[in-house]
């Protein structure tokens, strides 16, 4: 197969889907939108392989564990191990299967494994800016549903008395996690569009918290 990326773009999909799972933060659609995201930080980046960019988007969650699984740290190693087995056998530039291999293993928030190439940077980017904004509002109370989280605390929502809880309260996830991520981007456009997409869900914070009234103790 030829190495453009309009060759490849169909292919990958396919890839990604052929042993698909039923989570709907982690569908097709998340791969389409970080692929689409990472062509908006490509544009900034001329020195970055944008084929190696896209095989690593489609298919980084190629082994995607739950958030409460006790191998969760280890997913994105396990996903980059199975990319690589997956490329090899459809014919993909072996010289840059070790590139996608990392920028796989680096995505991972759990993982904690530095981006050290210009492509693990964008598709780090690319797949922390989806749990930001209102795509990742709506992908935060899905997940947290699937794992029987409470929407918010009942009497403190926002936990200025309390510890904060995401495991318990699926609102605490905005602070515990997402508000740290702009800080955590690789490129200079990532930080920017991080930023704006975090001052949406604080506006979102306090509008919920206006609606959701104090709740009552038994």
């Amino acid at each position: 197969m030829s190495e453009s990326s309009g060759d490849w773009s169909r292919h990958l999909a396919a890839l990604a889907i052929a042993d698909s799972h039923d989570d709907g933060a982690h569908d097709l659609n998340h791969l389409h939108r970080v692929w689409q995201t990472a062509q908006t930080l490509l544009q900034d980046h001329a020195e970055a392989d944008a084929l190696v960019v896209m095989a690593a988007c489609y298919l980084h969650d190629l082994l995607n564990l739950p958030k409460n699984h006790p191998d969760r740290s280890r997913a994105s190693t396990l996903a980059a191990e199975l990319a690589v087995a997956k490329l090899r056998e459809a014919g993909f530039p072996a010289e840059k299967l070790a590139a996608v291999a990392h920028a796989i293993e680096a995505h991972s928030f759990s993982a904690g494994i530095a981006p050290t190439t210009i492509e693990a940077k964008i598709v780090q980017d690319a797949d922390r800016l989806d749990a930001l904004g209102a795509v990742g509002l709506a992908r935060l109370f899905y997940t947290a549903g699937r794992l029987g989280s409470a929407l918010a605390h009942a009497g403190d929502p926002l936990g200025t008395a309390r510890e904060l809880d995401d495991k318990a309260y699926a609102l605490d996830h905005i602070e515990v996690k997402l508000a740290t991520l702009p800080a955590t981007m690789q490129t200079a456009a990532g930080r920017r569009l991080g930023e704006e997409r975090l001052q949406w869900l604080r506006q979102f914070q306090a509008d919920f918290v206006a609606e959701w009234g104090a709740g009552l103790t038994v």
